[in-house]
């Protein structure tokens, strides 16, 4: 796994940092036909976990980026809690994504763009843990070109 030392008062830096790597998931979801949309759970300046959209491949709704990644968190530090964690991704969570970082505990969860349709925040802020942070719109144009671009395409 990789680890990146920033300087602590740099946060917006670092969760764009951070993002960018989120982004690049979601060109790997893009590259396969999949909706892109990336993942990555950092925790303590350690990537722990990535993952993008396979819902094609596998043939199941569930297999969202943030769900990819919050197993190959868990798989990578040997526990199902992802305390002290944050997730990046590239778009708003979904209701069943925000449920399940509940479930995961985790701290903080960063997202590039808003997904007005189906993102958590339209349907019950309440859905996340009450000690996770949200904070939004870290690199949300490119995140939103990309979502964009892909759909357009597919029209």
């Amino acid at each position: 796994m990789s680890f990146y030392n920033f300087d602590n008062n740099d946060a917006e830096a670092e969760d764009q940092h951070y993002m960018r790597l989120a982004l690049a998931e979601a060109e790997k979801a893009l590259a396969e036909e999949e909706i892109p949309i990336g993942a990555i759970v950092v925790c303590k300046n350690r990537i722990v976990g990535r993952g993008y959209n396979l819902t094609e491949r596998f043939n199941d709704v569930t297999a969202h980026a943030e769900m990819q990644a919050f197993t190959s968190a868990a798989q990578t530090i040997g526990g199902k809690y992802l305390r002290d964690c944050t997730l990046y991704v590239t778009i708003e969570p979904c209701v069943m994504c925000a449920g399940a970082s509940y479930w995961t505990q985790i701290s903080r969860i960063v997202y590039g763009a808003r997904e007005e349709k189906r993102g958590f925040i339209s349907k019950g802020a309440n859905l996340l843990h009450p000690k996770t942070v949200l904070k939004g719109d870290v690199l949300a144009e490119e995140c939103a070109a990309l979502m964009k671009n892909f759909f357009a395409k597919r029209r």
